[in-house]
C-alpha cells in the first residue's frame, strides 16, 4: 500500500526526542509524495513543520492503534520499531504497573523498586500447569515453560537472565529458583527444595555488596544447575561462578559497601561465640569504611547473619566448619587494619606488637614475626642464588591487599564447593535446569578489566541469542510451509574473533603477561601494530596512547590499559603463601591443597623480578585464560540446552518506584539485544493470525456472500480484495502471516467499516427519533387545543357564578370584620390595664426586698470589718508580748550561762544524784522481770502459732489431696464420656418426649424476651462470635488434623520401608506387635474423643489430654468394670442356686409330666428319623447302582452341589416341621384348660341361677336369659374390663404425673442454665478474649462433669432396675414353664382319647435375624479383604444397597460387642480404619472410590458414634475434595473464561509469539455445559453412593468456591480477559451455574454466595468506570473483593474494540483513596486452597439391620447371620 495511504490526516506517528527519545505528533494534513514537510501537531497543541528527504524516504515511523498498546507481547504490535517498544513499555509499566512484557522468546523484566503482591504461593499455584501464552507475563511462565518442556521433550533447559547491575537479575534468578522448588516434589532426600533455596542467602552475604546503583548488587556471575530425576523431581543442584569482584575486598568507593558478610559480623561481634575475634564495629576497620556507608536502610545486619547461619546449618555445614569460616573472615578484617610504616624510600617495616596484625596472626595460627616479615620482604630468585630484598610501602601495602584478596577467593571458591557437596544427590541426575544469573553489558567512564570480561561474556550469551531467534524463526516459516528468506540480522562473530582468537586481545595480554618487562603501555603499542588495521570493530582513541576502543553489539566502549597486566596475573607473594601453609588452622590449609598438588600459579610476582623457568611460565593460568575457558564451558552447556531469556532493566538511576527514564531504558534495550529482537522479526512476517482468528476479528469487512464453507479460501479472498501486494502476506498451513503495519492497516479499515456502519445507525434512529417526535407533538397539539377550549368555557360560567357569590360573602364579611376588630379592641384593653397593674405590683415589691437586702448586706459587711480588724490588733498584740518575752528569755539565758561556770551551781547539781542513781537501778531490775515474763508469754504465744501453723499445713496437704482426686476425676472424664456416649440412644428417647413441652418453652422464651431484648441481643451477639470462633479453631483443627495424619501415613510407609530393607537382609526376622500398639492406642484415642449430648457429631477441637495417662485410666476401668460384672455375674450365679435348691421339690413333681412330653417328642423324632433314613438309603441306593444310565456324580460337580443343596433344605424343612408339631401339642394343651375353664363358670352360672330362682330376686320373665348364661358371662366380662381400664387408668394417670415431674425438673435444669449461661455471657463481656475463652472452658468442664455424674447415676439405678427385672423375668419364666409343662401333661393324657374340638391353623416360623454377623477370630482380614480392598464401588452403586460395606462391618461389631470380646471390637476397627486408609492412598485420584468410601465412612460413623470415627471421615473428605479439584482444574478456566459462550460479543485480538508457539488447535471446545455435566456426574455419583444430603451441601460449596477462585485468580492474571465482554460472559456462565443449584434444590448449601467474588469481578468489567459517582459505586458494591483485586481489575482492564476507553490512572487513584480505610487482606489472589470446615450431623439409617442380605459376588461365606 502506498505512503499516502498511511499518512493521511490524523494519522500519529513518532518523532525524535533529545530528552524523551520519541514524542507523538498527530498529521494535520495529508502527505503527498514528493512534499518535503509534515505538519504535525504535538500532544500539547504546538504545531511544526517537520523536514523530510524525498530520495532517502525518511519519513517518521507510525504509531500502533490505541487497541494494540499495552500488549503483552511486543511482537503482538503492528508496526516494530524502537518508539513503539518503548511506548508499550511505558504504559505498561508506569500506568498499569506491570513489570513483565514478553518480546518474543525473551521476557523483559523492569525493576519496580517495590515490593509486589505477585509472588506468593498462590500465584505459583496458579501458574503451575498453564501455558506460557495463556497468562500474563511473568518470571513463574518462564520457569513453567522451562519446567514443561523439560518434562515434555525429555530436553535440559536453561534461563539466562542477564542485566546491569540494579536491573533485579538476583531477584529474578531468586524467584525462578524457588518456582522450581515450590512445583517439583523431593525425591528420596528431605528437604532439597530447601536446601537448594538456602543457597541464595549465602551467596549474597559472600558475594553481594551494595553499591552506588544497587543496595544488593551481585559482584560474581554464577549459573545453578538443579538437577531432576526421571519423575521431574528436584534431586540436587551444582553451582559455578564466574569473575569474583576481589578488589572489593580491599577497596571500595564513595557511598558503597565491602561484602554483606564482613559487616553482618560486625553486627553480630557482641554474640559469646564471636568473642574470641575482638571484632567491633563495621567503622573500625579499613575495609569497612571506606565507602562510608556501614548501613543499607531498612536492612538488619545482625539478622541477616542469623538467616545466613540459618542457610549454613540448612545445607549441613556444622557449626564448628562454620566458625572456622567466620575466623578467616574476621582475620581479614584485622589484617586490612594493620599498619605499614616507611623507614625509607625502598623500606618498610611492621611493628611486631602490631595489635591488628597478632590477632590476624593468632586467627589463622601462624607466627607473628614471619608474617611481619614477609609482608615487608620478597624473595627474588636467580638462577644461582636467591636473595631477600624489602619492599618499599606501596608494594607492602599493595601485597598485604593481594594477600586478603587472594585468601578471601579461595575461601569463597570453597564455600561453593562445600554448596555444590551438600546438594550433591547419590541418585542419577536424568535432567537439569539452569539458571545463569551474569552481568549485563557495562560501559562506564573508565572501563578496566573486568568491564573488558563482562562485555566479552555479553557478545558469546548475544551470538547464541542471535542464533536461537533466528533458528526459532526459520522453524516456524518451515512449519508452515512458507517460502524462507534468509534474514539479514547482526552476527557479532568478528567481535568475538577480535577478542579470542589468536593473537587477538586476550592472547596478546597472555603473551605480555610472560614477558619479563611487560607493562601496560608496550601491551597497549602491540594491540595497536597487530588490531588496528586488521580489525574493523578495533579502534585507537584520538587523545590516548594507553587505551583502546571495540565496536561491540551495543555499543562502542573505550578501555583502558592501566592494570590490564596486573589483574589478568593476579599476583601474590609466595612466601606469605607459605608462611601460612604452616597454620595449625584445618580450615585454611585445605585452602592451599591445590597449590601443593600442581606448580604455584600464585606466585606471579617472580614473572616480574627474576626470570622463571619455561614448566613454571608454561603451568601459568591468567585471569583472562580461565574466564575464556570458563566461557566455552559455559556456551557448551547452553547449546545443549533450550534457553530461554529474561532481560532485567533498571528504569532509572534515582532507584524511584514505577519512574521510567526513556533515556536508560532505551540505551538497555539497546544493549540487551530487545532491538534486535524486534529488527529480526520485522524484518520477516511478524503478525500471524490463524484462519479462524482473522475471520473473526475481520467478519465485518466481508459481505455475505463472500462467505465460504472454507474459512482458508474465505481469508484468501478477503485478503486478495483488500491488500494488493501479494508480498505484504503470506498463507501458511495453519496461519497468515503479514509483514510490520499490515495489521494496523486492517485494523483501520476495521475502524473506518465500524464508523461508518455507526454513522448510517446513528442516521437512521434519529430520523425516526424526529418522526416519532413531530408526530407525537402533531397528536398533543390537537389534543391540547381541545382541552383549552373547553376549559375557556368552563372558566367564563364559573366567572359568572363566583361574582354573585362574591357579593354575598362581601357582605357577611365586612359584618364579621367589624364585629371581630370591636371585641380585639375591648379584650386588648382589658389585657393592657392587667398587664400594667400587675407590673406596678411587682415593681413597688422588688423596691421593698432590694432596700431588705442591702440592710442584710450592710449588716455582714460591717460585723466582717471589725472581726478583720479585732484579728489585726490580736496579731499584732501577740507579736508584741513575744519580742518582750524573747527578750527577758535571753537576759535569763546569760545569767544560767554565769552561774552553770561556777563550783556551786556544780554542787547543786550533784545533790541527790545518788538517789537518782539507786531509784534508776531499780527501775532497770524491774524492768528486766518484765522483759523476761513478756519472753516467756512470747515463748507461748509462739508455740500457739507453731501448732495452729501444723493444723493448717496439714488442712493444706488435705486440700493438695482433695485437688489432687479432683484432677484425678477430671482426668477420668474421657471415659466417663466413653459411658456417656453408651446412653445417647436412651436420651434420645428422652428427648422424643420433651416435644410435649415445646409450647411451655415457647411462652418462656417470649417472656425472657419481653423481659430483656437488649440482653438477649447481646448474647446472640456473643454467641454468634463464638460460634464463628468455634468454627475458624474447627477448621485449625481439622488442617493440624490433617497435617498429622499425613505425618502418620509418611511415618507408616518409612516404617514398611525400613522394615522390607530389614527383612530383605535378614530372613529370619519376625514381625512384632508394634503396629498393632499404635493402632490400638489410635483407637483408644478415637475411643475418648467423644462427647456432648448433640444428635450431631461435630469434629470440634478437644483440648489436650496426657495420652498415656489417659490409656492408663481407660486400662483402668475397663478392668474395674469386668470386676464388676464378673461379681455380678457371682451374685446372680449365687442367687440361682439358691432358687434351684428352693425349687427341687416342685421340679420333681413336674418331673413326670416333663418326661411324658419329652417322650412324645421322642417318639416322633424316632419316627421322622426312620423316614428320612429311608429316604436316605433308598438315593444312596439309586445313586451307587451299577446298572442305572448315569453314573454317580463326583464330589464338587453340579449335580453333586444340587444334591447337597436339596440335602440341606430337607434337613431345615425337618427342624420346620418339629418346631410345628411342637406348637400344634402346646395349643392342644391350651384348648384342653380352655374346657376345663368354661365347665367351671357353667356350674357357678347354674348355682347363682338356682339361688336366685328360690329367692325370687328375678323378674318372672326367666325365659329371655339364654341357656348357656351368655348375659351373666357378658356382665362378668364387662365388670372385668371396667376394672382393667381402671387399672390402666391409674397407671397411666402415675406415669403421667411422673413424666410431667420430670419434665418440670428439666425446664427448671433449664431454667437454671440459661440463668447462668446468661451470667457467664454478662461476666465474659468484661473479659479479655483469653480470659473469656478460659472461663467458657472452666464452665463447659464444670458443666459436663455435673452431667457426667448424673448420667453415671442413672445408669447405675437403670443397672439396678434391669437386675431386679432379669430376676422377676426369670422367676415368671420359670413359673410359665411349670403352668404349660403341668398342662401339657394334662393335655397329653386328654388328647389321646378326645378329637380335638376345631381345626388349629399353625403358620410356618419363620427364622429372626438380629442385625449381627458372626465371624471368627482371625476372619479379620478376610473380610476386609472381601468388602474394603477389592470391592468395587460401581457395582454396588449399581445393583446393592448404598452404604453396604458400612452395614456389613457394623453387624460384624455388633457381634464383637454382644460377645463382650474388646480385643476383637479393637482390631477389627482399627483393621477397617487401616485398610480404608490404604485404598485412599493408593487411588486417592479414582473419584468413585473416594466419593463411595466417603459416604461409607460417614454411614459407619452415624452407626457407630460411639466410637469417634469422624477424623477418617476428615481425612477421606479432604482427598475427595483434593480427587474432584484435580478433576475440574483443566475445566474450569477454559469453560468459565476462554469460551466464547455467547457467539459474537467478543473479537479477538492480534496475540504475540509467546501465544502462537504454545496454542494448539483444539480438538473439543470445554463449554460451560462440560463444566455442569462433570458436577451433575459428581452429584449423581454421590448419590447413589448414599451419601448425607447434607455432606453434598458441603461438597458442592467446596466445589463452587474452587470455581471462583480458580476463575478470579485467572481473571487477575490475564490482562486479555478484562474486557467489557468478557464480563458479560462471565455473568452468563455463573446464571448457569446458579440454574443447575436451582435444579438440584441445592440452592441453599450457601455455594451461591461463594460465587459472589466472582459476580462483581464481572460488574466491575461491565459498570461505568468515569466520575467520582462510579468510583462510589464501585465501592459499594465490591464488598466481596478486596482493595488489591479492585485495583487489580481496574488496571488490567483492557479495550477490545475501539470505542471502549481505559481507565484512568486518576479514576484508580480515587478508588484508592475511598478504599484505604477499609480492613481486609493486603493478599491479591483467592486462596484456592482453602477448604471449609466439614461438619457431619448424626443421620439414623433407615436400613433396618436384620434385613440387609449377603450378596454371593462378595464372597462372605465365612460370615454367619445371628
Amino acid at each position: 500500500m502506498a505512503a499516502s495511504e498511511l499518512y493521511s490526516k490524523y494519522a500519529r506517528v513518532w518523532l525524535p526526542d533529545a530528552a524523551e527519545v520519541w514524542k507523538s505528533a498527530e498529521l494535520i494534513k495529508d502527505y503527498t509524495p514528493g512534499d518535503l514537510t509534515l505538519t504535525l501537531r504535538l500532544d500539547d497543541g504546538t504545531e511544526l513543520e517537520y523536514k523530510i528527504d524525498s530520495q532517502a524516504n525518511n519519513l517518521p515511523p507510525l504509531r500502533n492503534p490505541n487497541i494494540l498498546v499495552g500488549e503483552n507481547d511486543l511482537t503482538a504490535l503492528s508496526y516494530l520499531h524502537e518508539p513503539a517498544v518503548l511506548h508499550n513499555l511505558k504504559v505498561r509499566f508506569v500506568d498499569s504497573r506491570l513489570i513483565y512484557t514478553y518480546c518474543g522468546i525473551v521476557l523483559v523484566a523492569i525493576n519496580p523498586y517495590e515490593r509486589l503482591p505477585i509472588y506468593e504461593p498462590d500465584i505459583i499455584n496458579a501458574y503451575s500447569g498453564q501455558n506460557m501464552g495463556d497468562m500474563d507475563p511473568h518470571i513463574f511462565a518462564v520457569a513453567e515453560e522451562a519446567y514443561k518442556q523439560m518434562a515434555r521433550d525429555e530436553r535440559n533447559q536453561s534461563i539466562i537472565v542477564s542485566g546491569e547491575s540494579g536491573a533485579g537479575k538476583t531477584v529474578s534468578a531468586k524467584y525462578a529458583m524457588r518456582y522450581f522448588a515450590t512445583v517439583s516434589c523431593s525425591s528420596g532426600e528431605a528437604n532439597i527444595e530447601e536446601r537448594v533455596l538456602a543457597s541464595s542467602p549465602i551467596m549474597e552475604a559472600l558475594g553481594n555488596a551494595k553499591t552506588t546503583r544497587n543496595d544488593n548488587s551481585s559482584r560474581f556471575g554464577k549459573y545453578i544447575e538443579i538437577g531432576f530425576d526421571k519423575k521431574h523431581c528436584i534431586i540436587g543442584a551444582n553451582m559455578r561462578t564466574y569473575l569474583l569482584e576481589k578488589s572489593r575486598v580491599v577497596f571500595q568507593a564513595h557511598e558503597e559497601r565491602n561484602y554483606h558478610i564482613f559487616y553482618q559480623l560486625c553486627a553480630s561481634s557482641h554474640l559469646p561465640e564471636f568473642k574470641a575475634f575482638k571484632l567491633g564495629c563495621a567503622d573500625d576497620f579499613h575495609c569497612t569504611n571506606q565507602g562510608q556507608s556501614p548501613v543499607i536502610e531498612g536492612v538488619d545486619d545482625s539478622k541477616e547473619m542469623c538467616n545466613t547461619r540459618r542457610a549454613f546449618s540448612l545445607l549441613g555445614i556444622s557449626e564448628s566448619d562454620q566458625m572456622a569460616i567466620y575466623q578467616i573472615l574476621a582475620a581479614l578484617l584485622h589484617l586490612s587494619n594493620v599498619e605499614v610504616k616507611e623507614q625509607s624510600a625502598d623500606r618498610c617495616s611492621i611493628s611486631p606488637d602490631n595489635v591488628h596484625l597478632m590477632v590476624f596472626c593468632e586467627l589463622m595460627g601462624v607466627a607473628c614475626e614471619e608474617m611481619a616479615h614477609w609482608l615487608c620482604h620478597r624473595k627474588l630468585k636467580t638462577t644461582t642464588e636467591t636473595y631477600v630484598k624489602p619492599v618499599p610501602k606501596m608494594s607492602a601495602v599493595n601485597g598485604r591487599d593481594a594477600l586478603a584478596k587472594h585468601i578471601y577467593a579461595r575461601l569463597f571458591s570453597r564455600i561453593v564447593d562445600s554448596i555444590n557437596s551438600a546438594l550433591k544427590s547419590a541418585v542419577k541426575q536424568h535432567s537439569f535446569i539452569g539458571v545463569l544469573d551474569i552481568y549485563g553489558f557495562e560501559t562506564f567512564d573508565v572501563n578496566s578489566f573486568e568491564q573488558f570480561c563482562i562485555n566479552y561474556a555479553n557478545e558469546k550469551l548475544q551470538q547464541q541469542f542471535n542464533q536461537h531467534v533466528f533458528k526459532l524463526e526459520q522453524e516456524e516459516y518451515m512449519k508452515e510451509e512458507i517460502p524462507w528468506t534468509l534474514i539479514d540480522f547482526y552476527d557479532n562473530q568478528p567481535c568475538i574473533n577480535l577478542i579470542e582468537a589468536k593473537l587477538g586481545v586476550l592472547d596478546l595480554l597472555d603473551e605480555e603477561c610472560k614477558m619479563p618487562k611487560g607493562s601496560d603501555d608496550t601491551w597497549a603499542q602491540k594491540l595497536y601494530n597487530t588490531l588496528l588495521k586488521q580489525n574493523a570493530h578495533f579502534d585507537k582513541p584520538r587523545l590516548s596512547n594507553r587505551a583502546f576502543i571495540i565496536n561491540h553489539f551495543a555499543d562502542k566502549v573505550e578501555y583502558q590499559c592501566e592494570g590490564f597486566l596486573e589483574k589478568n596475573k593476579d599476583t601474590v607473594n609466595e612466601e606469605q603463601i607459605n608462611v601460612l601453609k604452616k597454620s595449625k588452622f584445618d580450615l585454611l590449609l585445605t585452602l592451599f591443597e591445590d597449590d601443593e598438588k600442581v606448580p604455584s600459579s600464585t606466585n606471579k610476582r617472580t614473572s616480574v623480578i627474576g626470570r622463571a623457568g619455561p614448566a613454571q611460565r608454561d603451568n601459568k593460568k591468567t585471569v583472562g585464560l580461565q574466564f575464556r575457558q570458563s566461557l566455552h564451558l559455559l556456551m557448551h552447556t547452553l547449546n545443549a540446552t533450550t534457553p530461554h531469556y529474561v532481560r532485567c532493566i533498571k528504569p532509572n538511576d534515582l532507584k524511584a518506584s514505577f519512574t521510567l527514564d526513556p533515556v536508560r531504558a532505551v540505551q538497555q534495550l539497546r544493549a540487551c539485544g530487545i532491538l534486535e529482537t524486534i529488527r529480526i522479526s520485522a524484518a520477516g512476517f511478524p503478525s500471524r493470525w490463524t484462519y479462524q482468528e482473522f475471520f473473526s476479528r475481520y467478519r465485518v469487512l466481508m459481505k455475505q456472500k463472500d462467505v465460504l464453507p472454507d474459512r482458508k479460501q474465505t481469508c484468501k479472498s478477503l485478503l486478495e480484495k483488500l491488500i494488493q501486494d501479494q508480498d505484504k502476506y503470506q498463507f501458511g498451513k495453519n496461519k497468515i502471516f503479514f509483514r510490520a503495519g499490515q495489521v494496523a492497516y486492517l485494523e483501520k479499515l476495521r475502524s473506518d467499516k465500524l464508523r461508518m456502519a455507526c454513522v448510517r445507525i446513528q442516521k437512521t434512529i434519529r430520523c425516526w427519533l424526529a418522526r416519532k417526535k413531530y408526530l407525537r407533538m402533531r397528536e398533543s397539539a390537537i389534543t391540547i387545543q381541545r382541552h383549552v377550549r373547553g376549559h375557556q368555557a368552563r372558566c367564563y360560567v364559573k366567572f359568572l357564578r363566583r361574582t354573585r357569590a362574591a357579593v354575598v360573602l362581601q357582605r357577611n364579611m365586612r359584618m364579621w370584620v367589624t364585629r371581630r376588630r370591636y371585641q380585639q379592641q375591648r379584650s386588648a384593653a382589658i389585657a393592657i390595664q392587667c398587664f400594667l397593674r400587675a407590673y406596678m405590683a411587682k415593681k413597688q415589691y422588688y423596691k421593698l426586698m432590694f432596700e431588705k437586702k442591702s440592710v442584710v448586706i450592710q449588716k455582714w459587711v460591717r460585723g466582717w470589718l471589725v472581726r478583720q480588724h479585732y484579728r489585726r490588733t490580736l496579731t499584732a498584740i501577740i507579736l508584741l508580748q513575744s519580742c518582750v518575752r524573747r527578750m527577758r528569755a535571753k537576759k535569763e539565758l546569760k545569767k544560767l550561762k554565769v552561774e552553770a561556770r561556777s563550783v556551786e551551781h556544780f554542787k547543786k547539781l550533784n545533790f541527790g544524784m545518788e538517789n537518782k542513781i539507786m531509784q534508776l537501778q531499780h527501775k532497770i531490775n524491774e524492768q528486766q522481770k518484765e522483759n523476761k515474763e513478756l519472753s516467756e508469754r512470747l515463748n507461748a504465744v509462739e508455740k500457739a502459732r507453731a501448732t495452729e501453723r501444723e493444723k493448717q499445713s496439714r488442712e493444706l496437704q488435705n486440700l493438695h489431696r482433695s485437688e489432687q482426686e479432683v484432677r484425678a476425676k477430671v482426668e477420668t472424664l474421657p471415659s466417663l464420656l466413653e459411658q456417656l456416649s453408651f446412653l445417647q440412644h436412651e436420651l434420645e428417647n428422652t428427648r422424643r418426649e420433651k416435644e410435649d413441652l415445646e409450647e411451655q418453652t415457647k411462652v418462656y422464651k417470649e417472656q425472657t424476651q419481653q423481659v430483656g431484648p437488649l440482653h438477649v441481643e447481646t448474647n446472640f451477639e456473643n454467641t454468634k462470635q463464638m460460634e464463628k470462633d468455634l468454627t475458624e479453631e474447627r477448621s485449625r483443627y481439622q488442617n493440624l488434623l490433617s497435617e498429622h495424619l499425613h505425618l502418620e501415613e509418611r511415618h507408616r510407609d518409612l516404617k514398611e520401608e525400613i522394615n522390607l530393607s530389614i527383612s530383605s537382609s535378614k530372613s529370619g526376622h519376625k514381625r512384632t506387635d508394634s503396629n498393632y500398639s499404635s493402632n490400638s492406642s489410635e483407637f483408644s484415642q478415637s475411643l475418648g474423643s467423644t462427647g456432648g449430648d448433640d444428635s450431631s457429631i461435630q469434629t470440634e477441637p478437644q483440648s489436650p489430654v496426657d495420652l498415656p495417662i489417659l490409656l492408663k485410666l481407660q486400662r483402668r476401668v475397663k478392668d474395674l468394670e469386668q470386676e464388676k460384672q464378673s461379681l455380678r455375674q457371682q451374685l446372680d450365679n449365687r442367687e440361682e442356686a439358691q432358687q434351684e435348691k428352693a425349687n427341687v421339690e416342685e421340679q420333681r413333681t413336674v418331673g413326670r409330666a416333663e418326661l411324658d412330653l419329652e417322650t412324645l417328642k421322642r417318639q416322633e423324632l424316632e419316627s421322622e428319623n426312620k423316614k428320612l433314613k429311608q429316604n436316605l438309603n433308598e438315593l444312596r441306593k439309586s445313586l451307587t447302582t451299577e446298572n442305572s444310565e448315569l453314573m454317580p456324580p463326583a464330589p464338587g460337580s453340579l449335580p453333586y452341589s444340587i444334591l447337597l443343596d436339596q440335602l440341606s433344605s430337607s434337613n431345615d424343612e425337618l427342624e420346620m416341621r418339629k418346631e410345628e408339631v411342637l406348637l400344634l401339642r402346646s395349643h392342644m394343651v391350651r384348648q384342653e384348660a380352655l374346657k376345663h375353664k368354661v365347665k367351671k363358670y357353667l356350674s357357678y352360672l347354674y348355682i347363682m341361677c338356682s339361688w336366685t330362682l328360690l329367692l325370687g330376686k328375678v323378674p318372672t320373665d326367666i325365659h329371655t336369659l339364654n341357656e348357656d348364661g351368655e348375659l351373666w358371662l357378658a356382665y362378668e366380662g364387662l365388670k372385668e374390663t371396667n376394672r382393667l381400664l381402671e387399672c390402666q387408668m391409674r397407671e397411666q394417670e402415675q406415669v403421667h404425673n411422673e413424666k410431667y415431674r420430670k419434665l418440670l425438673e428439666e425446664v427448671n435444669k433449664l431454667k437454671k442454665e440459661n440463668e447462668q449461661q446468661q451470667k457467664l455471657l454478662t461476666q465474659n463481656l468484661l473479659l479479655s478474649e483469653d480470659a473469656r475463652i478460659d472461663a467458657s472452658l472452666k464452665h463447659e468442664i464444670t458443666r459436663l462433669a455435673s452431667e457426667n455424674l448424673e448420667h453415671m447415676e442413672q445408669q447405675e439405678k437403670q443397672d439396678k432396675t434391669i437386675r431386679k427385672l432379669k430376676k422377676q423375668l426369670k422367676f415368671y419364666v420359670k413359673k410359665v414353664e411349670d403352668f404349660e409343662g403341668n398342662h401339657m401333661a394334662l393335655s397329653s393324657n386328654s388328647s389321646v382319647t378326645n378329637a380335638p374340638v376345631r381345626a388349629v391353623n399353625i403358620t410356618r416360623k419363620e427364622k429372626e435375624y438380629q442385625g449381627m454377623l458372626e465371624y471368627r477370630q482371625g476372619d479379620e482380614a478376610r473380610l476386609l479383604k472381601n468388602v474394603v480392598i477389592d470391592l468395587k464401588p460401581r457395582g454396588v452403586a449399581v445393583s446393592l444397597i448404598p452404604g453396604l460395606p458400612a452395614y456389613i462391618i457394623f453387624m460384624c461389631l455388633r457381634y464383637a460387642d454382644r460377645v463382650n470380646d474388646d480385643q476383637r471390637v479393637s482390631t477389627l476397627l482399627n483393621s477397617t480404619i487401616s485398610s480404608i486408609k490404604g485404598v485412599i492412598k493408593r487411588r486417592g485420584k479414582d473419584f468413585e472410590v473416594v466419593s463411595f468410601w466417603l459416604a461409607n465412612t460417614c454411614r459407619l460413623m452415624h452407626c457407630l458414634k460411639q466410637y469417634s470415627y469422624g477424623y477418617c471421615s476428615i481425612q477421606i473428605y479432604r482427598q475427595f475434595i483434593k480427587c474432584m479439584e484435580d478433576n475440574l482444574q483443566p475445566l474450569i478456566v477454559a469453560s468459565m473464561l476462554e469460551h466464547e459462550t455467547i457467539q459474537g460479543v467478543l473479537g479477538s485480538k492480534p496475540t504475540g509469539l509467546r501465544k502462537r508457539s504454545t496454542s494448539v488447535p483444539e480438538v473439543g471446545a470445554v463449554t460451560v455445559e462440560v463444566l455442569l455435566q462433570r458436577l451433575s456426574h459428581f452429584h449423581t455419583t454421590m448419590s447413589q453412593h448414599g451419601m448425607d444430603p447434607d455432606l453434598i451441601k458441603q461438597v458442592v460449596r467446596q466445589l463452587f468456591y474452587i470455581i471462583c477462585a480458580v476463575t478470579l485468580n485467572n481473571l487477575l492474571l490475564r490482562k486479555d480477559m478484562c474486557s467489557w465482554s468478557k464480563g458479560l460472559q462471565i455473568r452468563y456462565n455463573v446464571w448457569q451455574l446458579e440454574e443447575w443449584l436451582a435444579e438440584r434444590e441445592l440452592a441453599d448449601c450457601g455455594a451461591k454466595e461463594t460465587l459472589e467474588p466472582l459476580v462483581q469481578a464481572a460488574q466491575l468489567l461491565q459498570i461505568k468506570k468515569k466520575t467520582e459517582a462510579d468510583a462510589q459505586a464501585i465501592c459499594n458494591m465490591s464488598t466481596a473483593l478486596t482493595t488489591a483485586q479492585i485495583v487489580k481489575v481496574l488496571t488490567l482492564y483492557t479495550p477490545v474494540i475501539e470505542f471502549e476507553e481505559r481507565v484512568s490512572t486518576s479514576f484508580i487513584t480515587i478508588i484508592k483513596d475511598l478504599l484505604k480505610d477499609r480492613v481486609e487482606s493486603s493478599t491479591l489472589m483467592m486462596d484456592a486452597k482453602k477448604i471449609f470446615s466439614i461438619t457431619l450431623l448424626f443421620t439414623p439409617s433407615s436400613v433396618a439391620l436384620e434385613t440387609i442380605q449377603m450378596p454371593a459376588s462378595l464372597n462372605l461365606g465365612f460370615l454367619n447371620r445371628i
